[in-house]
């Protein structure tokens, strides 16, 4: 296949390949819609289709473009799909740190796909995986490392020379779920999706894997407490990260009866409801907290007690909206992003519900391979 063939033999150009499921997972069509989204020509010079769900397909393509940047910048954006330059293995380049919090202007940043880099003549899996960091050597180990923690003097990758890209392929026999990807329409029938979550659920529990849920307030505000309360007590729950509103309104319902001021038995305001959550919050800060709430009986319900009775982990990080806050909840924001990610190390999958702001947040921290079902 070529485009403009004068133009491949004109233009700086590059050769690189990739390997993997490239077909199903739609990576070989935006390999291609990137050179021509730069205004490059692409042509494939080898092509190996897999013909088995284990059997990989491998690509050699030669791009080029009208000029030395342009094509830098065009091997760049491929090199998250998978892509690396053919016919050459060289170690990353690596710099200092200048600063404290700063990087070389080159550094590498990282996609949430599984990436290695070439250290000494060996392939290091990074470390730490996510997106929108940057990769540090030490110790003959990489790892990524949020730009705000990056140490003066520490070996900073840079450039995208030595690193390879593993996307997650899509799985011929999963389950059809990608992170922002499936959209399931109100004009169709959920019950099939929604027990395809379910034994996702169970297959994980079964393998001994962690789940985590990050939890809005419209839970509990459309009757969904005691069915999540459910989840926590059969031990579905390892890890929940959520904001303050959702455990102010939690803590209100199992007070007062009512979320946001309204009673959600008889779907109605109740007079005063609208002072329910600031009472409901000083009975908590009065009592030191929700943990210490729950061991002096103030409260008995609901899906914070429910996770201090069952040691379920769970992070409340703050917001400039907040009411109160509640004691519990970390209002330091670069103290909770970190205890976000710690609470996320090791999760093996995570459900969104209701929560557009704390579900963006906590993508952004995982790893393409953890399982991401999104609820809204």
């Amino acid at each position: 296949m070529t485009l403009m063939a004068d133009d491949l033999n004109t233009w700086p150009s590059a050769v690189l390949e990739a390997e993997g499921h490239l077909v199903d997972s739609q990576v070989l069509a935006r390999i291609f819609d990137k050179v021509v989204e730069r205004a490059g020509r692409f042509e494939v010079q080898r092509f190996d289709l897999g013909r088995t769900n284990d059997e990989p397909s491998y690509l050699t393509i030669k791009v080029a473009t009208a000029d030395e940047p342009s094509l830098n910048q065009l091997v760049e954006e491929l090199i998250p799909l998978g892509c690396r330059i053919a016919g050459r293995e060289r170690d990353a380049a690596m710099r200092p740190a200048p600063l404290d919090g700063c990087a070389p202007d080159d550094f590498y940043s990282t996609t949430n796909q599984r990436t290695y880099v070439r250290h000494q003549g060996q392939w290091l899996e990074v470390d730490r995986q996510r997106m929108d960091a940057v990769i540090v050597v030490s110790d003959g180990r990489a790892r990524c490392c949020k730009l705000r923690d990056v140490c003066a003097g520490e070996a900073v990758v840079c450039g995208v020379e030595g690193i390879r890209v593993v996307p997650e392929f899509r799985e011929r026999d999963r389950l059809g779920f990608a992170f922002m990807t499936n959209d399931i329409s109100s004009e169709r029938r959920v019950e099939i999706t929604a027990a395809k979550v379910a034994a996702m659920l169970n297959a994980i529990k079964a393998a001994h894997g962690r789940i985590a849920f990050v939890v809005g307030p419209v839970v509990v505000h459309t009757g969904g407490v005691e069915y999540f309360c459910q989840l926590v007590r059969r031990g579905y729950v390892d890890v929940l990260l959520a904001g303050n509103a959702l455990a102010v309104h939690d803590v209100e319902l199992a007070l007062f009866g009512t979320s946001l001021g309204i009673d959600l038995a008889a779907g109605s305001a109740v007079e005063k409801g609208h002072q329910h959550h600031m009472r409901a919050i000083n009975v908590i800060n009065r009592a030191g907290g929700l943990r210490a709430a729950v061991e002096k009986g103030v409260l008995r319900s609901g899906i914070m007690f429910e996770c201090v009775a069952h040691g379920v982990e769970y992070v409340l990080a703050g917001s400039i909206r907040d009411d109160g806050p509640l004691r519990d909840t970390v209002v330091n924001l670069i103290e909770a992003q970190d205890r976000y990610a710690a609470a996320l190390d090791g999760v093996r999958m995570v459900v969104m519900l209701s929560s557009m702001l704390h579900s963006i947040g906590v993508g952004n921290m995982l790893p393409s391979w953890v399982r991401v079902v999104c609820v809204d």
